[in-house]
């Protein structure tokens, strides 16, 4: 199943098989598999990735003279079934959380001719079991790297997933695991994965911030940054990194204009800044004890003085105590706003 429309093998087997060989995200699962039919669902929540995210990231994974490879997330199987090709099915183990996800993919991997360890579970808890191992690959996004990763890698060992901070904008991380206990290496690419599902995150809706009518108990200003400066991935990313606990809405108008509103995932501040066509200046409405604004377009100064950056220049270095995203080198950690 595609994002707007359902595809089934047997009713038609030519549009199914135009969509299996289309380099495009396929939706196979909607609502954790609550939802069903033939029309698309609230959330998807599993998927076949596109041949050149799964080609770019395996070739960042560098199997080549690799052993024992863990990958979370194994969705229809296809990837897992690549590793097993390579590497053989005895190299590989394949985490996925969600079990009749996992038993489906077993059912196509034995078809293939192919029996990689399968485990049912919460990948971010990764498979000591089998550790350690050379490479492990997570088909899903964080937003923090789980040490348990880390810690189930050989020293030398490569660890490539995707990472992105709530706010927005996110990349393919490949780092390398070092005798000292600690991963890092930079980002090699742009990515749009689902989260990891420990660590997805509940938006509460704009109208939760405000204490009554508009503009309730905001502070009126204005802006010469036009909100659409803030919309890029790799801008998103920089400012997201910067502006920890926050991330933003649209609301779009019959007249092409829109408002972007701000929120802080404690529910304690919001801003919005309206964009309308032709303005030089816009209006902007901050309350709470983040001035969130003022936090995003500081953090966009900073990316936008450095030569507007992009993800080939940021790295993350990942400890048992936490991480850090860096520019250029580990020795030049971004800035935290809040």
């Amino acid at each position: 199943m595609r994002q707007g429309e359902a595809v089934n093998r047997h009713a038609d087997p030519a549009a199914w098989w135009k969509a299996v060989y289309s380099d495009v995200p396929l939706t196979t699962q909607w609502d954790d598999g609550d939802h069903s039919g033939d029309r698309r669902g609230t959330t998807p929540t599993s998927s076949n990735s596109p041949p050149t995210m799964v080609f770019s990231m395996l070739a960042a994974l560098d199997v080549d003279g690799a052993g024992r490879v863990l990958e979370i997330g194994t969705g229809t199987g296809w990837n897992a079934a690549l590793l097993s090709h390579r590497l053989g099915a005895g190299n590989v183990v394949t985490a996925e959380v969600d079990e009749e996800t996992a038993a489906e993919a077993r059912r196509r991997l034995g078809r293939a001719g192919f029996r990689p360890t399968s485990v049912v579970g919460d990948g971010a808890k990764g498979h000591p079991e089998g550790a350690p191992f050379d490479r492990v690959i997570a088909t899903c996004s964080v937003g923090e790297v789980p040490y348990a990763w880390v810690a189930q890698s050989r020293p030398g060992g490569v660890i490539v997933a995707p990472w992105g901070p709530g706010y927005g904008g996110e990349a393919v991380v490949r780092l390398t695991v070092g005798d000292d206990g600690m991963a890092s290496g930079r980002f090699v690419g742009s990515s749009a994965f689902m989260r990891l599902r420990r660590q997805r995150a509940f938006r509460p809706g704009s109208l939760e911030y405000l204490s009554g009518p508009w503009p309730a108990d905001g502070a009126e200003s204005s802006t010469s940054l036009s909100p659409e400066e803030l919309g890029g991935w790799p801008a998103m990313f920089a400012i997201g990194v910067q502006v920890p606990g926050a991330f933003p809405r649209i609301e779009r108008y019959a007249d092409g204009s829109y408002t972007l509103w701000l929120h802080d995932t404690a529910v304690t501040s919001w801003a919005t800044a309206d964009w309308e066509p032709g303005r030089g200046s816009y209006e902007v409405v901050q309350s709470g004890p983040r001035r969130l604004w003022g936090e995003v377009e500081a953090a966009w100064s900073w990316w936008d003085d450095r030569g507007r950056p992009g993800f080939e220049r940021f790295g993350l270095t990942v400890s048992p105590d936490g991480h850090s995203v860096w520019l250029d080198s580990p020795d030049h950690p971004v800035p935290l706003r809040d």
